[in-house]
């Protein structure tokens, strides 16, 4: 075997060439100053519609079909379906237009909770995972879920017996981002567009055609060996590489994550005393591979020396476990609570609320997420907090430095600013896909509000939920308009289609002043149908395979891949919850793949029957049924909920999400 010495592979023009890619400046249209005139629709004054009925939660319904209401109760359609329905709590059966929610799966709001309180989240989910439900997660098996789980249960059997071919269905076993996007030819969004991930900030000019020394793994020699070569394709933090000496042959191309420790700049084997051994395939084409890589590296473009040095550097974390915060009440939207770091991975915290005694009252964030704040946060900006129970620190905890949460943006509230009563647009915090009409209901300290959505607001305000002034959660009145975005109208609200300029006039309240809104829009790099990992809002524990499918100013659609539009979200460009393709691997987190064909059909086929518009809301995935999971999220005892304060919530597709409500 003939053993190339690694000195006479150094690049000899190594970080001569700096390729700097003129971007040409996008041309952004400032759609906000278009509605300068809704600011002076009525009479100044904080009066505004909302309704107590926040408890009842009436899925939402196609645009299509005027809603008829009383008394809280949906009845019929004027186009709707007659028949009959059954009540999967109580088993009574009636009239199915009178019956509670889209679904009419229940006969009242206290049955849809009734069965939402018997852990059926978990039980569906430890399910499809594969996994023996535990003890709490006893629910009433009806037949239509039997027939889901049977369905699916089916499909990973038949996954076993066939044999693997490269199609866009991934099993849920054994998921690889390289097979995903090179059989569908995909684009994932560079690294650089997370500033929050490792190497964010100094990624540098790694593209393709970029040279490493690799392990060899077309070799039969007992030692590990290695060789150089060249990146075809970039995904993210994975490459497509290419041994050199295989030119147009792509027969053993192979993915590996370029911040993986096997990855070297060209030169480190002469560093190291590592020898480079030609791939077995091809070591008799050349009889001089030492001239060969001296001609083919001359020029050539490779990692920095301090590359690796780097990635240990960004995966450094100043959060420790033990440290105490302040984060929002999963279960009262409107108040924070103290708890506790348990563990840190990859950046994101797993927080157990300080009350909990088994620990599994947890909640999942980035340690950049404006949903968490140092002790005292509360009782300095006038936000509700609950007091806990213990009343002394218990050992070995500590509180968080304040230096180490996001910082926002400072506002000077002293002139015009943001007043109770207020309408405005606003990302529902649960609720993702939709954008909806807002109302201010507190002004706090800081520069931070308390917003609620108009038509679904608890009588005690318990579902207000904290947003900063600059969060590009919030929008001015006609955001949604001048950007073809479907806005949700209050729930209850029948005057469609809705008019904003109606609207304040009939509530006698005012608009937002435009001009107090952020209209920041960073050059952010993101493309429609761009790949990359993305956390599940509503299940913030869990990162998923997902796409870019829409961009409005700094918004993002995310459609989370393999599952229905309706469970897409609305996150902001910059929000630290999205990441690079990956970034799991990398990290160590585990990613949750693409939903299998045969699952998705089954769990959305009487939806799809019955859809004549995107107008269900997000419920999650990957967790249960997506019929059922609305009433789950919205009618059990706490809400699996993440809302975005200043860099959290985007959404982007190609067409509009409605959500509806009587």
């Amino acid at each position: 075997m003939f053993l190339v010495s690694g000195s006479h592979t150094r690049v000899s023009k190594l970080q001569n060439e700096t390729e700097h890619s003129s971007r040409s400046e996008r041309k952004r249209r400032d759609s906000f100053g278009m509605f300068d005139g809704y600011d002076s629709c009525s009479e100044d004054t904080s009066s505004s519609s909302s309704s107590d009925e926040s408890e009842e939660e009436v899925a939402p319904l196609p645009s299509s079909l005027p809603i008829i209401k009383n008394n809280g109760q949906v009845y019929t359609y004027p186009d709707g379906k007659s028949g009959m329905a059954t009540c999967e709590m109580c088993g009574m059966v009636g009239v199915r237009d009178a019956f509670y929610s889209k679904t009419k799966r229940f006969c009242s709001v206290s049955c849809s909770r009734s069965y939402s309180s018997n852990s059926k989240k978990a039980s569906i989910l430890a399910r499809l995972q594969g996994k023996p439900p535990t003890k709490k997660a006893k629910v009433l098996q009806k037949q239509p879920l039997v027939a889901k789980l049977a369905a699916y249960a089916q499909y990973q059997a038949t996954l076993q017996n066939q044999v693997k071919t490269k199609t866009a269905a991934i099993p849920v076993e054994g998921f690889s981002w390289g097979n995903y996007i090179t059989s569908n030819n995909l684009t994932a969004a560079p690294v650089t567009c997370f500033k929050h991930a490792p190497m964010g900030t100094c990624w540098g000019d790694i593209s393709e055609g970029v040279r490493v020394e690799v392990p060899n793994t077309d070799c039969s020699l007992p030692t590990k060996v290695f060789w150089i070569a060249g990146i075809v394709k970039l995904a993210g933090y994975n490459a497509l590489l290419r041994y050199e000496g295989f030119e147009n042959d792509s027969s053993i191309d192979f993915w590996c994550n370029v911040c993986g420790s096997d990855i070297h700049p060209v030169g480190w084997c002469a560093t190291s005393g590592k020898p480079l051994v030609p791939p077995r395939t091809i070591q008799h084409k050349y009889t001089n591979w030492k001239a060969f890589l001296v001609k083919r590296l001359t020029g050539a473009k490779t990692l920095p020396p301090d590359f690796s040095q780097k990635v240990s550097e960004g995966m450094q974390y100043p959060f420790k476990p033990s440290m105490r915060v302040e984060v929002v009440d999963k279960t009262h939207l409107c108040r924070t609570r103290v708890a506790v770091v348990d563990s840190v991975i990859g950046g994101r915290l797993r927080l157990v609320y300080e009350e909990s005694e088994d620990k599994n009252d947890d909640f999942w964030c980035h340690m950049y997420s404006p949903l968490i704040h140092h002790i005292g946060w509360s009782r300095s900006i006038g936000h509700r907090f609950k007091r806990s129970d213990i009343t002394k620190k218990q050992d070995g905890h500590y509180d968080a430095p304040p230096h180490l949460f996001a910082k926002v943006k400072e506002v000077d509230p002293s002139g015009e600013w943001f007043k109770e009563g207020m309408k405005l647009e606003a990302i529902d915090p649960l609720n993702l896909s939709a954008i909806c009409v807002a109302t201010i209901r507190k002004v706090l300290a800081d520069g931070y509000l308390m917003i609620g959505i108009d038509g679904s607001e608890a009588a005690d305000g318990s579902d207000w939920f904290c947003y900063h002034a600059t969060s590009p959660s919030i929008f001015p009145v006609g955001f949604c308009e001048i950007n073809a975005i479907e806005l949700t109208p209050p729930r209850g609200y029948a005057k469609l289609p809705f008019k904003w300029f109606d609207y304040l006039r009939e509530t006698d309240s005012i608009a937002a002043p435009v001009k107090l809104f952020n209209k920041e829009v960073p050059n952010h790099g993101f493309h429609i149908r761009m790949k990359l990992e993305a956390v599940d809002l509503m299940e913030p524990r869990l990162v998923c395979v997902a796409t870019v499918t829409r961009i409005i100013h700094r918004l993002l659609r995310i459609h989370f891949d393999g599952w229905e539009e309706e469970y897409d979200q609305w996150v902001d460009c910059e929000s630290p919850d999205l990441y690079p393709v990956g970034w799991c691997q990398l990290t160590g987190y585990q990613l949750q793949p693409p939903a299998p064909q045969t699952s998705r059909d089954s769990q959305s086929s009487s939806s799809k029957q019955k859809k004549k518009a995107k107008s269900q809301q997000y419920k999650g995935h990957k967790k249960m049924t997506s019929l059922q999971l609305k009433e789950e999220l919205l009618d059990g005892e706490e809400y699996n909920f993440l809302q975005g304060a200043s860099d959290q919530e985007s959404n982007g597709s190609a067409s509009y999400y409605i959500k509806q409500e009587p």
